[in-house]
């Protein structure tokens, strides 16, 4: 994609939004992930109608071409990649509205030449990938912590209390985020809520909650942690880290709409610490995929199968 969209390709763009997301909380959990600064979103009246919001963000991104390129492009890329619109089936008039959504995104395709762009990001993706895999090979201090934290995690899976356990976890998970360069915060109370720790990465805000239970983490934990994250800016997702997994119907209650968190287990750890992905890259390539898919949970398994 070059400098600057079209006219035709804006309208293109306005119209894939308005129309494959039908509710405007989908939408804008869309957007959140795809920008490279959500807090963005906020000079926007949302109680005002969608294809208005819509229209307003993208003059706003395509008036500043130098600024908000990459935003742009981003947006078309993800929207470009969709070819799944089940999610528009269950509404009144589904199927004229899937095949509306389905014109809308073909008549994007062929304006702003997404496959030379997925190329370019694939690429990109892969040489960042490349790059960190090199680092952390070269870095022989970087892989004794990564080790010794390793270990750390290891020595808990046979502990009986849980308490002491799940602290511990938050002082791995702590020491992980340092070792990655992600500024964390530890566990803090705010307004007698309790949060596991924080940290950033590229421009985002990350609360952070982590659960090493026998059980799967149910609707119920998502749910609270969800709201926590909803009360902080515009520019904060959340990390949800369960040892053990999530139930399914926990998973599909909190994708349904407007998603602001990102769920890891136990097996997404343990292929950071056996150096098979890097904890950024990993954490990337689950938001991507939340944002083109609205899919909250992408496994590292998962990930290497779909390759």
């Amino acid at each position: 994609m070059g400098k600057q969209l079209s006219p035709t390709a804006v309208m293109a763009l306005k119209e894939a939004l308005c129309s494959v997301y039908w509710y405007k909380s989908d939408l804008r959990s869309f957007l959140q992930l795809c920008l490279s600064n959500p807090s963005l979103l906020s000079k926007f009246n949302w109680e005002n109608y969608k294809r208005q919001i819509v229209s307003d963000l993208i003059d706003l991104l395509v008036g500043s071409p130098d600024k908000y390129i990459g935003d742009l492009t981003k947006i078309c890329y993800e929207l470009c990649k969709i070819k799944d619109f089940n999610h528009l089936k269950q509404l009144d008039d589904g199927t004229s509205k899937v095949e509306r959504a389905r014109a809308a995104i073909l008549q994007l395709r062929q304006l702003v030449e997404p496959h030379q762009d997925i190329k370019r990001e694939q690429d990109e993706i892969e040489k960042r990938q490349e790059i960190a895999a090199k680092k952390l090979r070269d870095n022989v201090a970087v892989r004794q912590k990564l080790e010794e934290i390793r270990m750390r995690y290891m020595s808990l899976i046979g502990a009986s209390n849980a308490q002491t356990r799940g602290f511990e976890l938050e002082k791995i998970m702590y020491d992980l985020f340092e070792l990655f360069d992600l500024d964390p915060k530890a566990s803090f109370k705010n307004l007698g809520e309790q949060v596991d720790g924080a940290f950033a990465l590229e421009g985002t805000d990350y609360l952070f909650e982590a659960k090493w239970q026998k059980e799967l983490v149910n609707k119920a934990d998502l749910a609270a942690f969800s709201d926590k994250v909803r009360t902080k800016l515009e520019n904060t997702l959340g990390v949800f880290l369960s040892i053990n997994g999530f139930s399914t119907d926990g998973v599909a209650a909190h994708q349904a709409g407007g998603a602001s968190i990102i769920l890891m287990d136990g097996g997404d750890l343990m292929a950071v610490f056996e150096e098979r992905i890097d904890f950024v890259s990993l954490l990337l390539r689950k938001k991507r995929y939340a944002a083109q898919t609205g899919n909250i949970y992408l496994s590292y398994f998962q990930m290497v199968a779909a390759k």
